[in-house]
């Protein structure tokens, strides 16, 4: 019987999930550049706000706060921004006139789906032009494991 610990082996080499970064840091780059999310001289986080005020409809500043997870002087600065390029406004709230709701006007709307809409056209023309018919299936798979490392939670000690 042995009874020696067997040595811990990672499943995956620090090398492999450094190259996995850096691919998708490279894509993540490439997206941008390719839906004219560059030219619009808003940050990702601006970008970020501008899609949580869409998706949440009149909405305080608190509230996208929260859901962005960033400090209130970060929504209030990136506000002034987006009002400032015509992309959202604000109004009292009826039910509490101390606070301001935030709206996005219909040129965001159109702004982001442009961007989204970019960024699809730009990956379906390369998954066209560099994956196989015979890699569709590895490159689902992939899909796949990516899907589940976003999901991952390691607090628990494991997926």
């Amino acid at each position: 019987m042995n009874t020696k610990p067997r040595p811990q082996q990672p499943n995956v080499s620090a090398a492999t999930a450094q190259r996995l970064q850096d691919a998708m840091k490279r894509l993540r780059a490439r997206l941008r550049a390719e839906s004219g999310q560059n030219a619009t001289g808003l940050t990702l986080t601006q970008l970020g706000i501008l899609v949580s005020v869409i998706r949440e409809g009149p909405v305080t500043a608190a509230r996208l706060a929260a859901l962005e997870h960033v400090s209130a002087q970060a929504i209030t600065q990136s506000l002034t921004v987006l009002k400032a390029a015509g992309l959202v406004h604000s109004e009292p709230d009826p039910l509490d006139g101390r606070k301001k709701l935030v709206s996005a006007d219909a040129s965001a709307t159109e702004l982001i789906d442009r961007i989204t809409a970019g960024r699809g056209s730009f990956l379906a023309r390369a998954i066209d032009q560099v994956v196989a018919p015979d890699e569709q299936e590895v490159l689902e798979k992939a899909v796949e494991l990516l899907e589940r490392l976003a999901e991952a939670d390691l607090r628990g000690g494991g997926i």
